[in-house]
């Protein structure tokens, strides 16, 4: 299963749990939002970034079902 990962670098607060959960999918900038790296390519990393999403705080991370 295809998805896509959309970050709202405006609501995004830097907390960083979505780095910590999935850094191969995502960092952080100069200031310390959200940046997307790649997207995710293959079942683990699809589940990885779920919940990187369910955990973010500020809930900036949002996973699309293609």
């Amino acid at each position: 299963m295809m998805v896509h990962v959309n970050v709202d670098v405006d609501r995004c607060v830097g907390a960083g749990q979505c780095v910590l959960t999935a850094s191969d999918v995502f960092d952080q900038d100069d200031d310390g939002l959200v940046t997307v790296l790649a997207q995710p390519s293959n079942p683990a990393t699809v589940e990885t970034v779920r919940e990187a999403a369910v955990v973010c705080p500020s809930m900036a991370i949002t996973v699309v079902e293609n």
